[in-house]
């Protein structure tokens, strides 16, 4: 079904609303806490589609096609930042590509062909630990006293790379908790996270775009499952309302922040598990 001849301009008008909100608000986010706009943009899409009415079969894999396609370009900004500062590991980096890319494949690969439910349940299972560690996680924590050496140690990235890309977030939300729980520092794990996202979203973003070619009822100006009017949307606005985010960080509690922007996430990931056993 075409959705332009069956969507009024209002409708339209409140979808391109809500992708400029999601990229404000992942942009403040993202230059706040220095995690990746991904984790907020994915349920503001997919509320925003809900309340247009799209079939529940296609909203969590627009979400996610359209907020790894995002965090494109404010993965390559961050990471040529970074890597000024010479905060990115490249020899880390180096032993993990390919795992991580192997992750990214088969994580591609299940979330094109699993139903929008099993998405929605990965995203608030996986979200719920991460808002958990941002309230009570403690730099001190430690699981173990370095990174695992190859190829043990390639499970990791792995893992990384296979959850990130089925829920349409970039490497810093996973990669940046793994790294520091075993013993990386703080400041190397956040400048060589922003390469992951790098990793995670070009492949992530060509696979969903593949995998959702020629699905009936999506929104205009679709690659697969890729919203193109959403990257447009979103993108610039994100990476804009990044600097400002920072500035913001610099005026507030930061614990008093993250405690908010963790109940933000508890919140949403609780929301999504009801849509799924509700």
């Amino acid at each position: 079904m075409d959705f332009l001849a069956t969507t009024s301009r209002s409708d339209l008008g409140v979808f391109a609303l809500g992708l400029v909100i999601s990229g404000v608000v992942g942009g403040l986010i993202a230059g706040m806490l220095g995690v990746g706009g991904g984790i907020v943009i994915v349920p503001i899409l997919y509320h925003v589609l809900a309340g247009l009415g799209f079939d529940e079969s296609l909203r969590m894999h627009i979400a996610v096609g359209t907020s790894l396609a995002t965090i494109i370009p404010t993965s390559l900004s961050s990471l040529r930042a970074h890597a000024k500062r010479g905060t990115v590991d490249w020899a880390l980096l180096k032993s993990w590509v390919i795992p991580m890319v192997a992750g990214v494949a088969i994580g591609t690969a299940l979330a094109a062909y699993v139903n929008g439910r099993t998405l929605s349940l990965i995203f608030g299972i996986v979200a719920l630990p991460v808002a958990v560690n941002m309230a009570f996680g403690k730099e001190s924590w430690r699981l173990a006293e370095r990174i695992p050496p190859a190829p043990a140690g390639w499970s990791l990235p792995l893992g990384i790379g296979w959850l990130s890309s089925m829920m349409g977030i970039g490497g810093g939300t996973l990669g940046v908790p793994t790294m520091t729980l075993c013993n990386f520092p703080i400041h190397r794990a956040v400048g060589t996270a922003a390469a992951f996202g790098v990793i995670i979203s070009i492949p992530a973003t060509i696979g969903m775009a593949i995998g959702g070619w020629g699905a009936p009822g999506l929104p205009p100006y679709s690659l697969g499952y890729v919203n193109l009017l959403g990257f447009i949307l979103i993108a610039p606005v994100s990476v804009l309302m990044a600097p400002a985010g920072a500035h913001l960080a610099h005026m507030m509690d930061q614990r008093r922040l993250k405690l908010m922007f963790a109940l933000f996430i508890a919140v949403t990931a609780i929301r999504m598990l009801w849509d799924v056993w509700g």
